[in-house]
């Protein structure tokens, strides 16, 4: 499903965009149902990401949450199972990979600022990488609305942000912002430095974060623990693989 271009660029800096692939009309329905579950969940929305121990910064001031979108409606399927998304992170992870966790991140107007990191305990070399991230842009992303940054290749970097830098909070020389279309969708290799933004603008910017873990990587959300029945049955035996249930 990736062509060859987008399997060496991927390899060489660490991200790839793979262009839209949700509709107009499917970027509405997911943003409708995402308003709905925060108006339901209020103070509790994201509670799952506090409940899991292999988040690390489960709460963030200044960006709005929701997690456990796997049981949370047939619209968010597709977030994880679109064919050349899989592509995707088994280019960066081999077949033996599982989802790690579903979840929505809003920046809220003047705030979503996050210092350069990866989604890993340390640097990895030598091409072992066991995490994988996709972004599904809900809004468009500018420069100017808390858009994602990345410093290309450095997933093959022996060093930590923290280590090569003297504040990870301030920009890279190297950095670069994803900018695209609402509907576009984006894979980062989770190895590679990267953050949000601040949103300069008056409106919420939104995205939703498939992310996936080799199979012998906890998942951030226990899939199995959380697993509806209504969600086992609409997903069938091909779903419940990439979310390792079976």
């Amino acid at each position: 499903m990736l062509t060859g271009e987008e399997k060496e660029f991927l390899d060489k800096n660490g991200y790839v965009g793979l262009g839209k692939l949700l509709t107009d009309e499917e970027v509405k329905n997911l943003n409708h149902r995402i308003d709905d579950l925060l108006n339901a969940e209020g103070e509790r929305a994201g509670a799952e990401l506090v409940e899991s121990k292999y988040i690390r910064h489960p709460k963030e001031d200044g960006a709005d949450r929701l997690a456990d979108l796997v049981n949370k409606g047939e619209v968010f399927d597709i977030l994880y199972t679109h064919p050349k998304v899989l592509a995707g992170i088994e280019a960066v992870l081999g077949i033996d990979y599982k989802l790690s966790s579903l979840n929505y991140r809003a920046a809220k107007p003047g705030k979503g600022l996050q210092k350069l990191h990866v989604d890993w305990k340390n640097a990895v070399v030598n091409g072992t990488y066991k995490v994988c991230n996709t972004i599904w842009l809900l809004d468009d992303f500018t420069p100017d609305n808390g858009a994602t940054r990345i410093v290309p290749g450095t997933h093959k970097s022996s060093k930590l942000p923290e280590e090569a830098m003297e504040d990870p909070m301030q920009p890279h020389p190297d950095q670069i912002l994803i900018q695209a279309p609402a509907g576009s969708v984006f894979i980062f290799n989770s190895h590679v430095w990267h953050g949000g933004t601040t949103n300069q603008t008056n409106k919420d910017r939104r995205s939703i974060h498939s992310y996936f873990c080799a199979k012998d990587q906890p998942q951030q959300i226990d899939q199995k623990k959380y697993l509806t029945e209504e969600t086992r049955r609409r997903i069938g035996l091909k779903g419940e693989k990439v979310l390792d249930t079976l």
